[in-house]
């Protein structure tokens, strides 16, 4: 929509499509559908000339008139260029033996993810709770009344976001505490990997499927989006 108001003065736009289906519904003057995962719209990490490539194929439809015009990149897209698909929690088989002791493991995490800092220069996806990265392990406490059932809130949670709009907040902040951690430690760790990590071997993976459970059973819509954004 914002693309075609765009145009309407004079500026050429393009765009990349991840949702066929919405986006021949919604016909933007221009769009590139590639056919990876979420958060894969150029493809492989550390793949340039393949970036490289899908950049060029939404460039090349500026010199094409808006009609709108949607083309598939590209015709020999094979499953050697796709990435893999995230690995979800319902996939990962809890390992035997795992702590439950969730403060103390998200503790002993920031000490990782100071290595992540400095050798990212500041980077983090850190930041949509609002809530410092060193406050990060008291929300734990939080999450687990949650979990068992209690009416939980927290005094940090903003009061125009829902309960649920700030559990997943936490867990985002939390995961990528733990995500950025565990590649300071191993730089050339794949997403696949690092995921069979937190879901099967660490206490907050387990805490968070708890979350999830409790979100899911609410039945509102705001809780069952929550808890589909919290177990990915």
């Amino acid at each position: 929509m914002l693309a075609r108001v765009l145009e309407t003065e004079g500026i050429a736009t393009t765009s990349i499509s991840m949702v066929r289906e919405h986006t021949e519904k919604l016909k933007p003057p221009r769009a590139l559908f590639v056919p990876f995962p979420f958060g894969h719209a150029l493809g492989r990490a550390n793949d340039p000339a393949l970036q490289h490539r899908v950049l060029r194929a939404a460039l090349d439809l500026l010199i094409e008139p808006a009609t709108p015009i949607l083309r598939d990149f590209p015709d020999d897209a094979g499953p050697e260029t796709e990435p893999p698909a995230p690995v979800q929690a319902s996939a990962v088989k809890p390992a035997a033996g795992v702590g439950d002791d969730v403060v103390t493991e998200a503790s002993g995490m920031l000490a990782q993810h100071d290595q992540w800092l400095a050798r990212s220069g500041g980077r983090t996806a850190l930041g949509p709770s609002g809530v410092t990265r060193d406050a990060l392990p008291t929300l734990v406490p939080f999450l687990q009344r949650f979990a068992d059932g209690e009416r939980a809130d927290a005094p940090e949670r903003p009061r125009e976001v829902s309960i649920p709009g700030f559990i997943r907040y936490v867990v985002d902040d939390l995961k990528a505490l733990y995500w950025e951690g565990y590649l300071a430690a191993k730089p050339e760790a794949r997403g696949d990997e690092i995921a069979g990590w937190f879901w099967g071997e660490t206490a907050l993976g387990q805490l968070v499927r708890r979350v999830r459970d409790r979100l899911d059973a609410a039945g509102d819509p705001a809780s069952k989006a929550a808890a589909f954004g919290v177990a990915r």
